[in-house]
């Protein structure tokens, strides 16, 4: 038996519903998740808490559809993602990548560094962090004030 497969895996368009109670993504194989609560608003970067699990999504300009994707997610294997139409994005300490255009992410240690312009990405960009114990709603709303090739 083969050791499950943990690489990049690039994402397709997934239904998003806005809602006042959260976040609905609706995957290929006809599963919903609810990231709950209002997003916290932030301006151009952030960074997520130490070991944290990292999705980040990108609508487009209608707001209802989007693009979903994991940041070094160990425990989902290649072909659920693919199934699903969530991507993946694996980096070691250092390395940076653009997910989407307008979306840069970074892995400084255990912790993701996103960045974005959401003019460039054309539509809203949020990210979601969680692990065992908490989670978190976020939306950047503006790009940082030394622009995105600063981060890349």
């Amino acid at each position: 038996m083969s050791a499950p497969s943990r690489s990049d895996v690039p994402p397709t368009s997934l239904a998003v519903d806005l809602r006042e109670e959260g976040v609905v993504v609706e995957y290929l194989d006809g599963r919903t998740t609810l990231y709950r609560g209002a997003p916290d608003v932030v301006e151009g970067a952030m960074t997520t808490g130490p070991g944290k699990e990292t999705h980040v999504l990108v609508t487009d300009p209608t707001e209802t559809e989007g693009v979903m994707t994991y940041v070094n997610d160990f425990k989902t294997d290649d072909e659920i993602l693919r199934d699903s139409g969530v991507g993946r994005v694996v980096l070691q300490h250092g390395e940076t990548e653009e997910l989407f255009p307008g979306v840069v992410v970074t892995r400084t240690g255990q912790r993701n560094e996103i960045v974005a312009d959401p003019e460039t990405a054309g539509g809203r960009v949020f990210v979601f962090v969680e692990d065992e114990w908490s989670e978190g709603s976020f939306e950047i709303v503006a790009p940082p004030e030394e622009g995105l090739d600063a981060y890349r």
